[in-house]
């Protein structure tokens, strides 16, 4: 039998690389929602109240999604500048180490104010960890996918929240299970985050053993490299930008609203079983994981801006069955909102990783396209489940909270439907018809 293609070989050890990578540093940062859903407020808070400690809680969780611009910002400019590969072992580096170091902070009683702020900085570097870590890996894929074939490979990288959701939350569900109350809030909920030494090192092996991607050495070898990626992006692609951020809002809202939102919800105020909780939402993150591979794959034939409209209006949909299946306590029934929640994410997600990248020109494209998402996340993951679990204490009702994610959606369909299709857009040289007439005019100026 003859040996696989040089380019195949290479192709499938870039979408390990990119879902192994990806998967390492979701998990990284989604056992970080957990434990603040479950119990970083007695452990870091215990001085004020059940309500005012999740919130703390909330707000030490949202810090991360205030500094994945920053990442976004400084990853970008690098990794448009010398290369993606670089930047994705240093971000795995930033997130990998930071998930330790959390898991070694001690308690507000051993060390009082000094906990909760290490926990902050700590969670500061996650955020820069995974602001460059996104739009490096989805460029990864993309610009080793073959023609009509870029939403396929940025399915890899998109699975990487599904596969490390399922993870982190499998852990902390088997130590929830085993571990009495006391001894899990004293030290149970620390094991995962150790357990991401030895994830570290294995995505340190695999991302090391990849090479740079064929789109960004040809922009190299044609000189094609931006001075300052972030000033050439906001001259040229301004409103791309800024569609792209307010449209992607949406995907980030929903995932945590299901997630962390609705965690905390059941666990504090609707009495439902941690354990209970968690298995649905781990069912549901399976089905998530299904369906962002299928719509990232059909993204190619149906395209990306009419799966997103359409995601948009699912959510517009599901926003109130979503709270009054969870209001049930039933397992079963619960179980069926989160799932249709997140079915609602995969939908939006999945396209997501062709879609960003596609919108812009490579010699901006990394800053470009993980701008876009970062920035999209501090308002989508930061801000709303604060603005969510304020509104439940002032009214103890989930209706409001139903609102703001109907207004998200309407904020995502009419920006999605302001952005071009991108499916059959030339990806190496940035011909795209998505920038500004100057820019088209320059990016043809450039290619001839």
């Amino acid at each position: 039998m003859s040996p696989a293609p040089r380019s195949e070989v290479s192709r499938s050890r870039i979408a390990t690389a990119s879902c192994i990578g990806t998967a390492i540093e979701f998990y990284d940062f989604y056992i970080y929602g957990t434990a603040t859903a479950l119990v970083f407020g007695k452990v870091f808070f215990p001085t004020v109240s059940e309500t005012a400690g999740v919130l703390a809680s909330l707000g030490s969780f949202a810090v991360g999604f205030v500094a994945r611009p920053v990442g976004a910002v400084l990853f970008g400019h690098w990794g448009d500048r010398i290369g993606r590969k670089s930047m994705l072992v240093v971000s795995l580096l930033m997130m990998g180490l930071s998930t330790v170091a959390v898991g070694l902070v001690p308690g507000y009683s051993a060390i009082g104010i000094w906990a909760p702020v290490l926990l902050v900085v700590l969670r500061c570097v996650q955020g820069i960890g995974l602001g460059g870590e996104w739009g490096g890996a989805v460029l990864l894929s993309t610009e080793y996918a073959p023609p009509g074939k870029r939403g396929l490979y940025s399915a890899f990288p998109q699975l990487g929240p599904a596969l490390g959701f399922i993870l982190g939350n499998g852990f902390f569900l088997v130590l929830s299970s085993v571990m009495p109350a006391g001894d899990f809030v004293s030290y149970g909920w620390r094991i995962p985050f150790l357990f991401s030494s030895v994830l570290l090192v294995v995505g340190f092996y695999i991302r090391m053993k990849i090479a740079e991607t064929p789109v960004f050495q040809a922009a190299v070898d044609r000189t094609e490299r931006a001075k300052v990626p972030l000033f050439e992006l906001l001259r040229r692609q301004p409103r791309v930008l800024l569609l792209s951020t307010l449209s992607f809002v949406l995907a980030h809202a929903l995932f945590y609203t299901v997630t962390t939102f609705c965690l905390s919800l059941g666990t504090s105020s609707l009495g439902i079983e941690r354990t209970t909780l968690l298995v649905g939402l781990l069912v549901a993150a399976f089905v998530m994981g299904v369906g962002t591979l299928v719509f990232a794959v059909r993204s190619d034939g149906w395209g990306r801006r009419r799966l997103s409209a359409a995601a948009a209006v699912c959510v517009i949909v599901w926003a109130f069955p979503l709270f009054a299946l969870l209001d049930t306590r039933n397992p079963v029934l619960l179980t069926l909102g989160f799932t249709g929640g997140l079915l609602c994410f995969a939908m939006l997600y999945g396209p997501m990783g062709a879609y960003l990248p596609e919108l812009f020109r490579v010699r901006y494209r990394y800053s470009g396209a993980s701008l876009a998402y970062s920035a999209s996340g501090i308002v989508g993951g930061g801000v709303v489940p604060l603005i969510s679990t304020s509104l439940w204490a002032s009214t103890h009702s989930t209706v409001p909270v139903c609102l703001v994610l109907m207004g998200l959606g309407v904020v995502s369909l009419l920006c999605v439907l302001a952005l071009p299709e991108t499916r059959d857009h030339d990806f190496t040289d940035g011909l795209h018809t998505g920038g500004t007439g100057a820019d088209t005019a320059q990016a043809a100026r450039t290619a001839g």
